[in-house]
């Protein structure tokens, strides 16, 4: 880590003061594509977010994410203290969540929090700009609506790069896209919601109080329903946590029924960072509607 004490030194300073000075750093997160850092200065303890992307934008948007979640539920967020580029670095610097065992009303507050989020509404779906779900680009072009969206906007971008980048066939392609008339009845009516959108467990940490904090955001207004089924895709959270969000806002009835199909975005954000593991994931979805 001492080759990069330069870098530290220029993040700390320009998001921080000339004062603030640095004292030791550990990471604490290493992934496909970021490197999560624990930054120990004069100041206090900060989280320092670092990747290579060409593409720059990735980590200034999800700190617009984070500024907007923070302004959108009372659960914990973490205070975003500046992002941009020195050098071959992109970074984000953040609060540091010094995390501990959940308290017995974690998964009530978690569920009552996200019930809080999806109550923040705008006329049509989608965001003022596009932003990212990991490393991949999630456009947010406005729809009035939601199925066109979740085709045009969700499925058939990550369908494609899937064909382009030969993780799948042309039948297989031609067998995903045969499903869409079919969804036309499948979802309920509701509002766009200001959502998550990559709500799984590892997004969601415990604060030093024991309460849960939202982490990495791919934020946009769309169906609520897309954060309950992604938050089922990997294990699912403690049932007290789907309680506690439908005491504030009940889900349309044969939710379980539809659930697959909004999994399969994140199923395709997975087959493409990771590979075609991921497939049988999908056909499964797919023969239920076919």
């Amino acid at each position: 880590m001492h080759e990069l004490r330069g870098l530290y030194e220029q993040v700390l300073q320009q998001n921080l003061g000339p004062f603030a000075e640095f004292k030791s750093a550990s990471v604490v997160a290493a992934g496909n594509h970021n490197q999560g850092i624990r930054l120990e200065t004069n100041e206090g303890t900060f989280f320092l977010k670092l990747n290579f992307e060409h593409e720059k934008a990735i980590l200034q948007q999800e700190a617009s994410g984070l500024q907007r979640l923070r302004k959108a539920t009372f659960l914990k967020v973490p205070e975003v203290y500046g992002c941009g580029r020195i050098g071959d670095y992109n970074y984000l610097l953040s609060e540091f969540i010094h995390s501990e065992r959940f308290q017995l009303d974690y998964w009530e507050n978690l569920g009552l929090g996200l019930a809080h989020l999806h109550l923040s509404h705008r006329s049509s779906f989608g965001l003022e700009e596009d932003n990212f779900i990991a490393s991949l680009p999630q456009k947010n072009m406005d729809s009035s609506s939601w199925l066109d969206f979740f085709v045009e906007q969700r499925l058939e971008p990550l369908l494609g790069k899937a064909y382009f980048d030969r993780l799948i066939p042309l039948d297989f392609l031609k067998k995903f896209q045969e499903i869409y008339p079919k969804l036309q009845s499948i979802f309920p009516e509701e509002k766009p919601s200001l959502v998550h959108g990559d709500l799984w467990s590892g997004n969601v940490i415990s604060t030093v109080e024991g309460q849960p904090c939202l982490i990495d955001p791919a934020i946009y207004f769309g169906h609520r329903e897309m954060d309950l089924a992604f938050s089922r895709l990997f294990g699912g959270f403690d049932a007290r946590f789907y309680e506690s969000y439908e005491s504030v806002l009940p889900l349309e009835p044969d939710f379980e029924s539809r659930m697959g199909i909004y999994n399969l975005y994140p199923l395709l954000v997975h087959l493409n960072l990771f590979g075609s593991a991921y497939l049988p994931g999908i056909e499964k979805i797919l023969r239920r509607f076919q």
